[in-house]
């Protein structure tokens, strides 16, 4: 009895954690971390002349991109399955992996892009 009450914690915690929805996902989230797609860390300042590297995601699928004072709108979507993040701004579509997310830290890439670490404000 023991065994399976382990067992059925285990399978508990590992549906909760594989449970992020686009709930989670709204919320204003902070670029921290960029590697790029031969695993080399870019600097985000150097690249966009700034630390505030910000994308909002609003309940009702509005996205923003906020580069310093600098702010793009867009529309964004999530997957059934919460595995593609597809943002789309100036009728540019970008679809992302979604490697990682919960409620604080958001992993996502693409092959051409690289890996990018955002953490929820």
């Amino acid at each position: 009895m023991k065994k399976v009450l382990t067992l059925f914690a285990l399978l508990f915690v590992m549906v909760s954690v594989n449970a992020q929805t686009a709930t989670e996902l709204t919320g204003q989230w902070k670029l921290v971390k960029w590697t790029d797609k031969k695993g080399k860390e870019k600097d985000i300042n150097d690249y966009f002349k700034t630390t505030e590297v910000y994308q909002v995601f609003d309940a009702d699928g509005k996205f923003q991109s906020l580069v310093g004072e600098k702010v793009n709108k867009g529309k964004w979507k999530l997957s059934k399955d919460n595995k593609k993040l597809t943002v789309t701004v100036l009728l540019i579509n970008e679809v992302f992996d979604v490697d990682f997310f919960d409620a604080k830290k958001r992993v996502i890439s693409t092959p051409q892009l690289g890996t990018f670490e955002y953490q929820k404000q």
